[in-house]
């Protein structure tokens, strides 16, 4: 069973059957394979690679695919069930799914890349498809992934682009998925502005990581002429109290050097944590003085540290919530795909404006009528949908 402190309070919460609370925390299905992959040397290096499905209750299951070193089975379950709660919170039509390969693709050339894919969706060809579990990218992967095995999987099937998301434009992609991530993030901070009286134009930014989430965030929010005063990648940061320039945020260069650790404590309004998992814990939480932070890597706040967060009244949009945009639009492109109909970018932002709008408004409703917070309101919520739609379908 795949169960966090949250969810487990959230089901207390609803009084939730325990059989039932059971039953949709543990995953449908998990495959394992191995993956002999044939080296430009012409050596074979046996990989694994898994795929977990957690919860189709409500509708096929949806999630990435990463390549990582040391990638454990228990890390692709949690990241599974995590799908689960973002597509019921979002309210697509979609289960639970993750899966990956532990390797270190910075070590593998392009065409073991290539070769690497093509054998892990034919090992998991059977059980994914349009209608049963649609892959897309994640950590490591990319739309060029994703065209490799929607080649593989048509080679079975025929052509079949719903089979996976995040595909390239020329291959059905959706148009505005490569920034859905960071305009969901700046959109969901423009209705907790709503809710708590703030307006974005007036705060100041900082943004951990500049990776597709934190690079599109930064360029939405240049965008709307807001104040960015702290960025930072994986080797460096700067700061400026004045805000940060298009220039010095695009070549991420300023005056004043500034470390991840320092930008997490820095003086600003709103903190963007789109790095990295357990960046906040309880060695700096009494030191952060952002009064909105926003979740946009997976677990960037371990739990510990979310309690100390929340007694300092800060309001903290979860993980859950944050990443949704990305997911909604992974939907917009498979429901296109299924329709042979293709959205501009100005609906597909328009769509999901609407969508993310409902999504934070439904969990401002579960945080006043339970008094919690908005991480505890995003698990009732999802709890509530997939509960009821497992219960709905029965138990057998």
């Amino acid at each position: 069973m795949i169960a966090n402190s949250y969810i487990k309070e959230a089901a207390s919460i609803l009084n939730l059957d325990q059989d039932l609370f059971i039953l949709v925390n543990t995953p449908d299905r998990e495959l394992h394979v191995e993956l002999p992959l044939v080296r430009d040397n012409g050596h074979i290096e046996v990989l694994l690679g898994y795929r977990v499905q957690h919860n189709n209750a409500r509708g096929p299951n949806k999630g990435g695919i990463c390549y990582r070193p040391n990638l454990t089975i228990e890390e692709i379950r949690k990241l599974s069930a995590l799908m689960t709660w973002k597509t019921a919170i979002a309210d697509i039509p979609f289960g639970g799914a993750h899966g990956g390969i532990s390797c270190d693709p910075k070590q593998l050339s392009k065409f073991e890349l290539e070769r690497l894919t093509r054998l892990y969706a034919a090992k998991i060809d059977c059980i994914i498809g349009p209608q049963v579990d649609i892959p897309g990218p994640d950590l490591n992967t990319d739309s060029q992934v994703m065209a490799w095995i929607l080649d593989e999987y048509s080679k079975l099937h025929g052509f079949q682009p719903a089979c996976v998301t995040g595909k390239p434009l020329e291959l059905l992609g959706c148009h505005g998925r490569e920034g859905a991530a960071g305009y969901g993030v700046v959109m969901l901070l423009a209705s907790a502005g709503k809710e708590f009286g703030f307006e974005l134009s007036e705060c100041r930014f900082a943004i951990q990581g500049l990776g597709k989430v934190g690079s599109s965030t930064a360029q939405v929010l240049t965008e709307m002429n807001c104040k960015i005063v702290a960025i930072s990648n994986s080797e460096k940061g700067f700061y400026s109290s004045e805000g940060l320039s298009t220039t010095q945020i695009n070549e991420l260069s300023a005056e004043t050097p500034i470390s991840n650790a320092d930008l997490l404590e820095c003086d600003c309004d709103i903190l963007v944590l789109a790095a990295a998992s357990k960046q906040i814990t309880v060695e700096n939480a009494h030191n952060i003085k952002a009064k909105i932070i926003i979740e946009a890597a997976n677990a960037a706040i371990d739990e510990s540290a979310n309690k100390i967060l929340e007694a300092k009244n800060i309001q903290i949009i979860p993980d859950i919530l944050a990443g949704a945009g990305g997911v909604i639009v992974s939907y917009f492109e498979w429901t296109q795909n299924l329709q042979q109909f293709r959205w501009n970018e100005d609906s597909v932002n328009t769509e999901l404006e609407k969508m993310l709008t409902v999504a934070f408004a439904d969990v401002i409703q579960r945080k006043k009528q339970y008094k919690v917070d908005l991480r505890l309101a995003s698990y009732i919520l999802a709890l509530e949908k997939v509960a009821l739609a497992t219960k709905l379908r029965g138990f057998q």
